[in-house]
């Protein structure tokens, strides 16, 4: 038995799916059938209890579970040390994000990391906040962005940074030139609000019913409120980060109220006990960096 075969079978126990495991190691569902197989037969032990409609372990396979999670630990360990001996910067980092986060908080870390290692290919994938989790606890991915992270015994979140929200409006409205604003004075203005899906439209609502506001008109993601807004179909608030570029390009104006601050903490999140190879790492360090303070390239 090779290392990959028991990393095949961890990630098919931990996935509890033939196709996700083949799709992780770039095999075929059939071959991940054949190296369970063959498992089998190496251990002269049935691993999957195949009497059951979902997937399940014997007893014999929770303890080849067990023993072969550690040996592929040690092997990702190993790796990692050899590499840091090397000095080596090498290798591929995964991402999944919301939209909002990998659309406009994360281009410039990429770029900085792409910059100071240039051998590390980094994919990104942009997802809902459900499949964000999803994909970190079935090891699809090595890190998750997510905003209003969400407490899970399996996944690790490390704070990234903390959003604010903000009111935004066309630039030639009457708000965009009094400085702060009261959550007051929106009783009045053709408020523009988010469909639920999100834990931003949540915060964002629950803003609206404190101070009995009704939004005319609902769209499903922020861009499609940004641009209503640009046009000058209303106001809304919406995460500061996500209205940077079209403020600096004149195309909005964005407030902060008066008196309140509403925050939008940001996380990045991984597997537990997960081993950290030196790309990852140097990742994360990207992440930690204080953008403003670098110097323009």
């Amino acid at each position: 038995m090779q290392v990959e075969n028991f990393k095949v079978f961890v990630d098919l126990v931990e996935t509890k799916s033939f196709s996700k495991s083949a799709k992780l190691n770039g095999i075929t569902k059939a071959a991940v059938s054949q190296q369970t197989s063959a498992m089998e037969r190496h251990f002269k032990a049935l691993l999957i209890d195949r009497s059951q409609k979902r997937f399940q372990l014997t007893r014999e396979g929770m303890r080849v579970y067990d023993g072969a999670k550690e040996l592929v630990h040690q092997h990702e360990k190993i790796l990692r040390d050899l590499q840091e001996m090397k000095k080596i910067i090498s290798g591929t980092v995964r991402i999944s994000t919301i939209y909002s986060i990998g659309l406009h908080v994360l281009p410039p870390y990429l770029k900085k990391f792409q910059h100071d290692y240039p051998s590390v290919n980094v994919n990104v994938v942009y997802r809902r906040t459900n499949l964000v989790y999803e994909d970190i606890l079935n090891n699809s991915v090595d890190f998750g962005l997510v905003a209003f992270p969400v407490k899970m015994p399996q996944i690790e979140m490390i704070p990234f940074l903390n959003d604010h929200f903000v009111l935004i409006t066309h630039p030639t409205h009457p708000l965009a030139h009094g400085g702060d604003v009261k959550l007051s004075t929106l009783a009045g203005e053709r408020l523009i609000g988010l469909d639920p899906g999100g834990p931003a439209h949540e915060l964002i609502d629950q803003i609206l019913r404190e101070n009995k506001i009704d939004p005319i008109m609902k769209f499903d993601n922020i861009e499609a409120v940004k641009k209503a807004v640009e046009i000058d179909a209303g106001v809304a608030i919406v995460p500061q980060l996500t209205v940077l570029q079209e403020v600096k390009q004149g195309l909005l104006a964005a407030m902060q109220f008066k008196g309140r601050k509403f925050i939008r903490p940001l996380a990045i999140l991984h597997r537990k006990g997960r081993v950290f190879m030196p790309e990852m790492k140097k990742f994360i360090e990207t992440l930690s960096t204080d953008l403003s303070r670098e110097p323009k390239s």
